[in-house]
Parts: C-alpha cells; sequence; structure tokens
C-alpha cells in the first residue's frame, strides 16, 4: 500500500515551521498513541506514521529531499538516500515532543526552584473608595518560606539527598516494547530529593501557613473587574525559587442613589407634580457635596440632567465623566380633602384642552386606536 503525503499525515502546508509541525504531531500523536488505544490495531499504525512524519519533517536535510523526490528522497528501500525512520533516535523524539505530557521530559526534572503559585483576593470597596481612592489594609493566608529550615525542608545539620533513582532529575524512563516512556520518579515524587531527617517545623514541605497583614493602595478610578498586582507577595516558591504574586480583585458595593457606567454616574431625582409641571430648582448630591439643579417647566418623567464633570475620572487617564440625572415624576399621595377638590377643580379646567396639554397620553391613546383598527380590518 501506498505512503500518505507526510505534511497529510501531520495536517499542516509545506510551508509549515518546525513549532507547526511540532504541534501537530503532539495533537495526532497523542489521539492514536497505543496505550490510549489498546484495543485498536489501526491506532498502532497511524501513531508510527506520524511519528514517521515527524521524523523526516523535522529534520533539514531529510525535509528537503522529501521536498524534491517525495518518499523516495528519505526510504532507502525505494531507492532513495535518506536516512528514513529510525535514523535518528526515537527516545530523543519522544522526550522533545511528549515531555509536558507524561510528567516531563528531555531530562527536564522538578527537582530544582519553583515558583509560588499566585494568589487572588477579592476586595469589596465603597463607590466613593473607587473614585477618589484610598489605602487598605488586608489579612491573607498563605503559605511562607519555613525560618526554621530555611526553605529546605530538612531538620538543622542535615541536608536532602540527592534522589538516586532519578540522580536528580525528577524523571524516570521506562522501556515499554518500542517506546520509551517517561513518568515521575516514585521515589522522590518529582522533587528530585529526598529529606530523611524533615524539619519539626514544616514536616519537610519547607512552608508553612500564615497570615499576613499587607497594605493595598487603591488608585482612584478602579471598577469592579480591575485588578492590583503586588509582586512577591504570593506563595513562597519551593527550594528556593521565587514567590508567586498577589492579585487583588477589585469589587464596587451596590450605592444607594448612584450607579455607575464606566467613567458616567446615574441617579434618580424624584420631583413633584408642582414642579415637573410649573418648574423649580433643587440640590443634588455628587460625590463631591451638592449641586443645585434647575427644574424647566413642563419636565416629563424620564428627562434626563446632564452634570459636566460630576461623574468618575478613569484610572487609566481620560476626562472625568458626568452625572447624568433622570427626572422621576412623583404622584402625590394622603391627599386631604381639600387638595382632593382642587385637583378634580384643576381637571374640570382643563376640557377640551386637555389633549393638548396631555400630548403623550393623547398620542398613547391614538396609537391604541390604530391597533385595535388594524386587527379587525
Amino acid at each position: 500500500m501506498s505512503k500518505r503525503d507526510f505534511y497529510e499525515v501531520l495536517g499542516v502546508s509545506k510551508g509549515a515551521d518546525d513549532k507547526e509541525i511540532k504541534k501537530a504531531y503532539r495533537r495526532v500523536a497523542m489521539k492514536y498513541h497505543p496505550d490510549r488505544n489498546p484495543d485498536d490495531p489501526e491506532a498502532s499504525d497511524k501513531f508510527k506514521e506520524a511519528t514517521e512524519a515527524y521524523d523526516v519533517l523535522m529534520d533539514e536535510n531529510k525535509r528537503a529531499a522529501y521536498d524534491r523526490f517525495g518518499h523516495a528522497g528519505v526510504d532507502p528501500q525505494m531507492g532513495g538516500g535518506g536516512g528514513g525512520f529510525g535514523g535518528g533516535s526515537f527516545s530523543d523524539i519522544f522526550g522533545d515532543v511528549f515531555g509536558d505530557i507524561f510528567g516531563g521530559g528531555g531530562g527536564r526534572g522538578r527537582g530544582g526552584p519553583q515558583r509560588g503559585s499566585d494568589l487572588r483576593y477579592t476586595l469589596d470597596i465603597t463607590l466613593e473608595e473607587a473614585v477618589h481612592g484610598t489605602t487598605v489594609e488586608i489579612r491573607v493566608p498563605n503559605l511562607a518560606t519555613c525560618d526554621t529550615c530555611d526553605g529546605s525542608g530538612a531538620k538543622a545539620g542535615s541536608r536532602p539527598q540527592t534522589c538516586t533513582t532519578c540522580n536528580g532529575h525528577g524523571q524516570v524512563r521506562m522501556q515499554q516494547g518500542l517506546f520509551q516512556v517517561q513518568q515521575t520518579c516514585p521515589a522522590c515524587r518529582g522533587q528530585g530529593q529526598i529529606i530523611t531527617d524533615p524539619c519539626n517545623t514544616c514536616h519537610g514541605q519547607g512552608r508553612v501557613e500564615r497570615t499576613r497583614t499587607l497594605s493595598v493602595k487603591v488608585p482612584p478610578g478602579v471598577d469592579t473587574g480591575d485588578r492590583i498586582r503586588l509582586s512577591g507577595e504570593g506563595e513562597a516558591g519551593m527550594k528556593g525559587g521565587p514567590p508567586g504574586d498577589l492579585f487583588v480583585q477589585i469589587s464596587v458595593k451596590q450605592h444607594t442613589i448612584f450607579e455607575r457606567d464606566g467613567k458616567h454616574l446615574y441617579c434618580e431625582v424624584p420631583i413633584t407634580f408642582v414642579d415637573a409641571a410649573l418648574g423649580g430648582e433643587l440640590e443634588v448630591p455628587t460625590l463631591d457635596g451638592r449641586v443645585k439643579l434647575k427644574i424647566p417647566p413642563e419636565t416629563q418623567t424620564g428627562k434626563l440632567f446632564r452634570l459636566r464633570g460630576k461623574g468618575v475620572k478613569p484610572v487609566r487617564g481620560g476626562s472625568v465623566g458626568d452625572l447624568l440625572c433622570r427626572a422621576v415624576v412623583e404622584t402625590p399621595v394622603a391627599l386631604s380633602k381639600r387638595q382632593r377638590e382642587l385637583l378634580e377643580e384643576f381637571a374640570e379646567t382643563l376640557g377640551q384642552d386637555g389633549k393638548r396639554q396631555s400630548p403623550r397620553q393623547q398620542s398613547w391613546f391614538e396609537g391604541v386606536k390604530n391597533f385595535f383598527e388594524d386587527i379587525t380590518s
């Protein structure tokens, strides 16, 4: 049976670079690896086919011969001069490509210094604090370097010993027929070292749990979802590795008056029936104090009043936003007998002018009328 094109086997174009070829081979090989498909003989053939394609296309000379002469350029049995599959060490291919899948490869063990994990802390602040900025102290539990053993995990006067099973690499290779599989060393569990006399404080871990108090400076203009990075305030590293970072996630509490949308603030301003009809003036709050807002006559519910520069200055720069006040005309309640009489007299005075003086109501009724006419026609 004729061989398939190597580029087709890996699913890459002829112009693919080494990175693309390696990524494609990893995908195909993981799918058809014999260990993952023990009951599928075709999977083993496809795995070998992909490995042969990878071996050729990752070698500059073999790839050039293949591009010029096809399979005959790399297969001695077809009369070519190339090395063909098996010209290189399969274990080198396996370790290079599958190292990060089966627990490390290429001699890269886990016994060396390891960076500590990053931590995240959610900080709840008020809208005023978010807009003006603040400094907050937080208490963060994390893993810190053990002071007793200075992070080594070994008792004073002793030292961790290099694992003799993996020679400090943290990985061991096991032969499975044609293939070599790299696995985490069972003796040291991938650490590359064995502690025979552990520290009494951290019990050989090199780290202990502690709660630290940190001061967080919150810049003006932050919003929910923003993050503040505190470098080196995460978990301590292992075996002398650098510590991770602490990311403070901002969450702004709901405000009783204002709603925020980016750099703008919104609020509802209730106005009386009289002020809405005749106009008036009232004070509205801002995050900096109070301002007077003029209400023009005949103001309707929903009208927006813009107070420029009374919003938020964004943390990443830019102009200050605005405060937008939405008028809400409030219907009077608990009317006295005299107030009710006056309103009834007022209603009688409208007469035919009622249609003209309530344009939105008249427009709504016209729309309803047209709606029912369309249904019945």
